[in-house]
């Protein structure tokens, strides 16, 4: 299988693509405005606004999604493995973790961890050592394959987030960044924050 990226900055995640940059998405209804339409009609004590602004949430985490699934086939891994080595990465050098640790952080039983790094050891993406604090524990690395698919993931992701500047100017971008922020913070007080399951 040969793999596809655009070079990428990963420590930036900064992406130059002067086509993307020039295009702008119509102004006007999107596809939510047919539904508020209906909602206002049928429901007209519903505040449309906080749910156009739900449903839109809901649609954009849709198409990411959908958008972040495609990248990730193309490199044959699914969310839960590409999930696993950006733990590894984050972790800084050497990329290590405890399988245990690991599990926890994503949701996962001891046998599906195994499991997984079984199918990503066989893969070459990561290795297990031994722990040399731990005579009976092991530790997972990610291989230097396993860094190069990650980075490139991000880099072919981040060429489709750019869709993400072409749509928003620099000052609409970090006022949608506070706005949601606002919201994030206001979720995780009520409800603590989100953890996405594991594939």
């Amino acid at each position: 299988m040969k793999l596809h990226a655009r070079k990428l900055d990963v420590k930036r995640l900064w992406m130059e693509d002067r086509l993307v940059k020039k295009r702008r998405p119509p102004a006007g209804p999107d596809s939510i405005d047919p539904q508020l339409e209906v909602w206002g009609r049928e429901l007209p004590a519903l505040d449309l606004e906080t749910e156009g602004i739900v449903e839109r949430i809901f649609k954009l985490e849709r198409q990411l999604d959908r958008s972040m699934r495609e990248t990730l086939e193309n490199y044959d891994l699914n969310q839960g493995e590409w999930r696993l080595m950006g733990h590894l990465r984050y972790s800084g050098p050497p990329y290590r973790g405890k399988p245990g640790k690991l599990a926890k952080h994503l949701g996962l039983s001891s046998g599906a961890m195994t499991n997984r790094l079984d199918n990503m050891e066989e893969r070459d993406l990561v290795r297990r050592l031994d722990d040399p604090d731990d005579r009976r524990g092991v530790l997972v690395e990610l291989t230097d394959k396993g860094q190069r698919v990650w980075e490139e993931t991000v880099g072919a992701q981040a060429q489709k987030e750019t869709l993400v500047a072409s749509a928003l100017g620099e000052d609409e971008k970090r006022r949608l960044n506070e706005l949601l922020r606002r919201l994030m913070n206001a979720f995780d007080a009520l409800y603590g924050p989100a953890h996405k399951k594991s594939d």
